[in-house]
């Protein structure tokens, strides 16, 4: 029987809520690397198989794609574990196990009903990482998030329900728009990748998770998305024109963002649209390219996060408009920061430099010229807003005075894993190559594309800094923007509202007469009976004449 290394986090998380101090927070950082090892050692193909209501089930199927993805995952899980040991909270630190190993198991999966499953575990287990925080902000939050992974649940559930009806099987390969319940199946991937229009789950609710619970929530949800766009519906067109959508979208709103964290959740639906513009490319390169920017986005945009948790974690505000200045008293946090800062941004040396930049020659070998001038725009906006906004107000802008610890031991050993990560990749990108899906035939150090990239990012700088230093760019300053969310948690709820005003107001001027009235008729069918009407018999043939009239207008009704 194949033991897969999900089962083996899963299984490890039931243990613990029963440790206690220095022996839990070994057992969490273990898990990680025995699944790591475990992972490594199976065999690639197909795993043991079984039947379940004459379906036949793959539970572990092992290749290049899922091997990867399934590495990135553990990796994140292993520096999770490591940035929670300061915690003293098992919750956490067992549901953050729980999700990685759900997560996992997805990749793992090799049919849809197991994919399903873990689909699943995956997000009734992250949502207790927003609950965890123990606000009534948190709850409702919470709740919100939870109805959206809810709803990709039954979506991807009924697709998978119209393939097997159409006799297509529960296999997990290549799905298609064209295929039975590929939209469906879509449809759910859409609302767990952050599609436009249906992102505002992401940056509603990671930003009220807990200090840890953003770092837990940012890796695994959206990459198993991806994921399973890049196994299921590789070169789909609509996927290259949604993900530019994704890239460009978000600029706008992160540039007036106050809260960092929410910053960055609207530079993760960016970053995410790079990864879903190459599996819409597909080929080789374009799946490298998604594969490749989906690893290493998992340890820069975890890095980022572990900053912004750990000025939360001191300071008790992640606002832009309350911090500045802390490169003063957490100068390892900010230098680290920056090493994500750059890594997001693409700059020469750094991981996304090293993965980005093959989408976007993916795109260019296509000759896409409308697609590629978007994600050029989109590579300086991120650099603006997650490159040099976070760093720069949250450590160096306007001092307030804030004098604080640097973050905990735990933290920081997290942080700098990290980033020894992202320069690795970044300095010796064949160290991920040499792993992706297909052969890698391109390489990112080329004069041109260094000097190309350079000069976008001392461009994008100068901007960046002409608007600072002429007070044109927009002020940080105390607010909450809604997105798309403005729907279900203002406009809704608002109608709702006045819906249970206007009922009350209808029943006194509608239903009052309407019961007189019927009082009215009821006496008269009463009176009426007394004396025959309705209620007396009714001769054979008007009987007939009244049933040919009533099967003729159904048949007529059949027949339009």
């Amino acid at each position: 029987m194949t033991t897969s290394p999900a089962l083996l986090l899963m299984i490890g998380a039931a243990g613990v809520p029963f440790l206690k101090g220095r022996l839990r927070g070994a057992w969490t950082v273990l898990l990680p690397v025995a699944a790591l090892v475990l992972l490594w050692l199976l065999p690639e193909g197909p795993g043991d198989s079984l039947t379940l209501f004459g379906l036949e089930l793959t539970p572990v199927r092992v290749d290049a794609l899922s091997r990867i993805f399934a590495t990135g995952f553990l990796v994140a899980a292993l520096l999770t574990a490591v940035y929670a040991l300061c915690l003293k909270d098992a919750l956490q630190q067992t549901v953050i196990l729980l999700y990685a190993g759900a997560t996992v198991g997805g990749a793992l999966a090799g049919d849809l009903i197991t994919l399903f499953v873990f689909w699943e575990l995956g997000g009734l287990a992250s949502a207790f990482l927003i609950w965890a925080r123990r606000t009534e902000r948190g709850y409702r939050a919470g709740m919100r998030y939870l109805v959206a992974q809810l709803l990709a649940g039954l979506l991807m559930l009924a697709g998978i329900a119209q393939r097997v009806q159409a006799g297509a099987g529960v296999e997990f390969g290549h799905l298609g728009l064209d295929g039975p319940g590929g939209p469906l199946i879509l449809a759910a991937v859409g609302i767990k990748c952050a599609f436009p229009l249906l992102h505002a789950w992401l940056t509603d609710t990671y930003p009220e998770a807990t200090v840890v619970g953003t770092v837990a929530l940012s890796p695994f949800t959206t990459k198993l998305a991806v994921y399973v766009l890049a196994r299921g519906f590789p070169g789909t067109e609509a996927l290259v024109w949604i993900g530019a959508a994704m890239t460009v979208f978000p600029i706008f709103y992160a540039v007036l963002e106050n809260d960092l964290r929410r910053v960055l959740a609207y530079s993760l639906v960016n970053q995410l649209g790079f990864m879903v513009v190459g599996v819409g490319v597909g080929g080789s390169l374009g799946i490298n390219g998604a594969t490749a920017h989906a690893f290493a986005h998992i340890i820069y945009k975890g890095l980022l996060f572990m900053s912004m948790g750990a000025v939360l974690y001191r300071t008790g505000t992640v606002k832009g408009s309350e911090l500045g200045g802390l490169y003063k008293s957490m100068p390892r946090t900010a230098a680290l920061c920056m090493v994500g800062a750059a890594s997001i941004s693409a700059v020469p040396l750094f991981s996304g430099f090293t993965t980005k930049s093959m989408i976007l020659y993916a795109v260019a070998q296509e000759h896409r010229t409308v697609v590629w001038l978007l994600l050029l725009f989109a590579s300086a906006g991120v650099f603006h807003h997650a490159g040099i906004k976070v760093p720069y107000f949250a450590f160096f802008a306007h001092d307030r005075g804030l004098r604080v610890r640097e973050a905990p031991g735990t933290m920081r050993v997290a942080m700098t894993m990290a980033a020894a990560l992202c320069v690795a990749i970044g300095v010796a990108p064949g160290l991920l190559y040499d792993f992706l899906p297909y052969t890698v035939d391109y390489s990112a150090y080329t004069t041109a594309h260094v000097i190309n990239q350079l000069q976008l990012l001392l461009l994008a700088s100068l901007a960046f800094t002409s608007l600072v230093r002429t007070g044109l760019y927009p002020p940080e300053v105390r607010s909450v923007n809604l997105d798309v969310d403005v729907v279900y948690r203002r406009a809704l709820p608002a109608a709702w509202r006045r819906l249970s005003e206007a009922v009350p107001r209808a029943g006194t001027r509608v239903v009052t007469p309407l019961r007189q009235r019927a009082v009215a008729l009821w006496g008269t069918a009463v009176r009426s009976s007394a004396g025959g009407g309705f209620t007396a018999p009714w001769s054979t043939h008007s009987m007939v004449l009244w049933a040919v009239a009533l099967v003729g207008a159904v048949l007529f009704l059949a027949l339009l």
